[in-house]
């Protein structure tokens, strides 16, 4: 297995990989080829794919806004899981963020993604019962669950 920078490149097998994966959320503008370009644009150096000779197993789509990061969308293959990969993409995401001075991060996971958010838990993620998370749409977009 290597790990290494997500590119837009990758988008097609990295979208087919997220297609793949139940009870994550996705919309039709932010996670399109567009959205999630602007986004690489915007870290070019946080995001991280896991693959198997041209096979994308794994991904991690993360940023910061300079202040705190953030991780969107990982996902590891079904037939991949329990493999550590989930665990070495998180690791090399968390180097990348602290090598651009963020201190913080958070993700966020559905409730019902029982999978996920066991991972996170055992990786030392908290779960915050203090805060709301409040969100406002600007445009009008599609949602798209697995």
């Amino acid at each position: 297995m290597d790990i290494r920078v997500m590119t837009i490149a990758d988008y097609d097998k990295v979208w087919d990989l997220w297609m793949s994966c139940k009870n994550m959320g996705f919309n039709n503008l932010d996670d399109s080829r567009e959205g999630i370009g602007k986004y690489l644009d915007r870290n070019p150096k946080t995001s991280f794919v896991a693959c198997e000779g041209d096979r994308i197993i794994g991904v991690i789509l993360t940023g910061h806004d300079g202040r705190r990061g953030l991780i969107h969308h990982m996902a590891v293959a079904e037939d991949m899981r329990g493999k550590g990969i989930g665990k070495s993409l998180l690791n090399e995401a968390l180097s990348a963020l602290k090598a651009e001075g963020i201190n913080k991060v958070a993700c966020l996971v559905f409730g019902y993604n029982e999978t996920g958010n066991a991972f996170w838990e055992s990786q030392g993620f908290t779960l915050r019962t203090d805060i709301n998370y409040r969100n406002k749409a600007l445009t009008e977009m599609e949602r798209l669950d697995t």
